[in-house]
C-alpha cells in the first residue's frame, strides 16, 4: 500500500500500532484509540493519533482504506463487560463503516478464531457457534460484514481471523499485561525466576504467528480488496510443554511450569489454521518461524 490515507482503529494497541507503524512509512496514517487497551507510546512519530472511541463521530473519516481493529477482544473482557463490549464489537463496527464508506472502498476488520473448535486444521469453511459473549459479538461483526459486501458493490469488507498473536514484552505487547499471549506471559516469569501456570496437562496446542506476519498479511488482504473471511496463522501448532521447552533454551533456564486445572468451559484446546486462502488470494506467507519467534522474545531479557 502506498501513498494512501489510511485509518487504523485500535491503532495505538498491539496489533494496531505494528501494523500503523508499518503503513506510515509510505502512506499517511491515522489512528484512534481510547487506550483502554492501547498506549500511544506504541506508536511512531509519523502517524496521526487521535484519543477517540469507534463509538464517536468526531474522529477523520475521509481515508482510504480502513483497518478496523479496535474491540475488546477477549472473552473475560466481554464477560465482566457484556453490554458494553457487545457495543464497542458491533456497534462500533457499524459506525467505523458507516462513516467512512463513502471515502474508503476497502476495510478489514479483526474477526476471531475463538469459535473454531479442535477438529484441525481450522478452515473458513467449517461451521462455527457462538460459545461465548465474544464469540457472539464477532460473529456478529462477520455478518455485518456480509451484509456490506452484498449491499454495496464498490464496497470491499474482509475479515481477518487471527490465530495465537505473540511479539513480546520487548515490543509493541508490553502494555497488554494480563491480556498478552502466553509466550510473553511466561518468558517474563521465567525469565524472572519464576514458573509459568499452565492449564491442564500442558499438551493443549497454538498456532503462534508473530505480529510482524499479521501486519503484513492485513496490508495484503486490503491490498488485493478482498471479501469474506481470512485465517491468518501459520499452519504449525505447538503444545504448551514444547513451549516451555523453547522458552527454557532461549532463556538458559530450567525451569519446570506448574499445572492448574483447567478453569474455563468451552475451552479451545487444539489450534491449527489452514491459510491457503489466504496465501492463494494475495501470495502471503509467514515469514517467522516460532522457534526463531521465541528467541526474539526472549532476546531483551539476554540483552
Amino acid at each position: 500500500m502506498n501513498d494512501s490515507r489510511v485509518l487504523v482503529t485500535g491503532g495505538a494497541g498491539f496489533i494496531g500500532s505494528t501494523l500503523a507503524n508499518r503503513l506510515a512509512t509510505d502512506n499517511d496514517v491515522i489512528a484512534i484509540d481510547d487506550l483502554s487497551l492501547g498506549t500511544p507510546e506504541n506508536l511512531d512519530p509519523e502517524v496521526e493519533f487521535h484519543s477517540r472511541s469507534v463509538l464517536d463521530t468526531d474522529w477523520p473519516a475521509d481515508v482510504d482504506a480502513v483497518f478496523h481493529l479496535a474491540a475488546l477482544s477477549s472473552r473475560a473482557m466481554l464477560e465482566d463487560r457484556p453490554r458494553e463490549g457487545t457495543r464497542v464489537n458491533v456497534e462500533g463496527m457499524v459506525n467505523v463503516i458507516e462513516r467512512t464508506r463513502e471515502h474508503a472502498d476497502r476495510i478489514v476488520v479483526a474477526g476471531t478464531s475463538s469459535m473454531y473448535d479442535d477438529e484441525l486444521p481450522s478452515t473458513e469453511r467449517e461451521p462455527v457457534e457462538a460459545a461465548t459473549c465474544y464469540e457472539a459479538s464477532m460473529l456478529a461483526r462477520d455478518r455485518y460484514m456480509e451484509y456490506y459486501n452484498n449491499f454495496y458493490e464498490d464496497l470491499h469488507v474482509a475479515s481477518a481471523r487471527f490465530s495465537s498473536v505473540y511479539q513480546g514484552y520487548g515490543g509493541n505487547e508490553a502494555h497488554k499485561g494480563e491480556y498478552a499471549n502466553t509466550v510473553s506471559q511466561w518468558a517474563e516469569k521465567m525469565a524472572n525466576g519464576q514458573r509459568p501456570v499452565l492449564w491442564g496437562d500442558g499438551t493443549q496446542t497454538r498456532d503462534y504467528v508473530h505480529v510482524s506476519d499479521v501486519a503484513r498479511a492485513l496490508e495484503a488482504i486490503a491490498d488485493a480488496g478482498l471479501e469474506g473471511a481470512y485465517n491468518v496463522g501459520t499452519g504449525r501448532n505447538f503444545s504448551f510443554n514444547e513451549t516451555i521447552a523453547l522458552l527454557n533454551d532461549a532463556l538458559g533456564t530450567d525451569i519446570e511450569p506448574e499445572y492448574e486445572p483447567v478453569q474455563l468451559k468451552n475451552y479451545n484446546y487444539q489450534q491449527r489454521f489452514d491459510v491457503s486462502k489466504l496465501q492463494d488470494a494475495t501470495g502471503w506467507e509467514p515469514t517467522v518461524p516460532f522457534e526463531e519467534g521465541v528467541e526474539l522474545v526472549c532476546r531483551p531479557y539476554a540483552e
